[in-house]
């Protein structure tokens, strides 16, 4: 049975491209996710922008979920629930994806 989850595209403040996951990110939708992904980043990586996406309403994410961002690094910039913060730390990808923890009442 698939995990639920939840993408949408929008636009930020200032214009740019977000993806905002809502669920968990497992083997189970991982497809799905690395599809809104590649379409969002190629959207932007020919405007030479960075995709904004929003894991602050994702509690869980596996190590296919951890791979599609970092096949997308260049072109991401990432917003995660403080409990994602630390996983994301350990497996490197704060070293190359900017990274900020989702605000408090996320």
């Amino acid at each position: 049975m698939p995990t639920s989850l939840t993408l949408d595209t929008a636009h930020g403040k200032d214009g740019a491209p977000v993806l905002l996951a809502v669920g968990e990110i497992d083997l189970s939708n991982i497809d799905a996710f690395d599809r809104a992904l590649s379409a969002a980043t190629d959207e932007v990586a020919s405007g030479g922008r960075k995709l904004t996406v929003d894991l602050s309403a994702v509690e869980y994410l596996d190590s296919a979920a951890i791979n599609a961002l970092f096949t997308h690094a260049e072109h991401i910039h990432l917003i995660a629930h403080p409990l994602l913060m630390s996983i994301l730390s350990m497996c490197g990808l704060t070293e190359l994806v900017s990274t900020e923890p989702a605000a408090a009442g996320h």
